[in-house]
């Protein structure tokens, strides 16, 4: 299967899903973190080549309920990011899941197919995690462990913080990679 991850700078589900077997390459306008396949360019610029799949994770910052309070002050900086978001759910691609916590999208577009937890998956922390899915199955649990740590609430603000929020977690991309590959 040919398999687009979009807005993944990171390398981490693009990488499961190549040792699952598939033909997977991330894009994202920063350079990748792990080598493997990868174009950094807008995604908006190879969207439509044919891809089976997308998994996407656009950028929150403008659209997470944690940065509400900043929203007045923001107002085209938000209508762009429910633009682009709208522009990945609405692509030309077959199966589709678009990731993104709690936030405007749920009133913007809709509610979220599905709410996850990491702690679901392997890893002993909360986050809520929004998935939209388009002609894909939610997600069934694969390792419920204790621990439930806001570990990304707890993030030290730093230069870098706001990639280390970002990067997503191994055990729901395995996941991912069996349940949906």
């Amino acid at each position: 299967m040919k398999i687009l991850i979009a807005c993944e700078f990171s390398g981490i589900v693009r990488d499961i899903f190549i040792q699952k077997g598939h033909d997977a390459i991330s894009c994202d306008l920063l350079e990748s973190e792990r080598n493997g396949p990868h174009i950094q360019d807008n995604i908006l610029n190879i969207i439509n080549n044919k891809w089976d799949m997308m998994i996407a994770f656009p950028p929150c910052t403008h659209l997470s309920s944690s940065g509400a309070r900043w929203f007045k002050n923001k107002e085209k900086e938000q209508k762009e990011a429910i633009l682009f978001f709208m522009s990945l759910i609405n692509a030309p691609i077959d199966k589709i899941a678009v990731e993104n916590p709690i936030g405007i999208m749920s009133t913007k577009y809709r509610k979220p197919d599905q709410i996850i937890q990491p702690w679901q998956f392997g890893h002993g922390e909360t986050k809520s995690i929004c998935l939209w899915l388009k002609n894909l199955p939610k997600l069934r649990p694969t390792d419920i462990v204790n621990g439930r740590t806001p570990r990304v609430w707890y993030e030290s603000p730093a230069p870098d913080r706001w990639k280390n929020r970002s990067r997503f977690y191994t055990g729901i991309a395995s996941a991912m990679a069996e349940q949906w590959g």
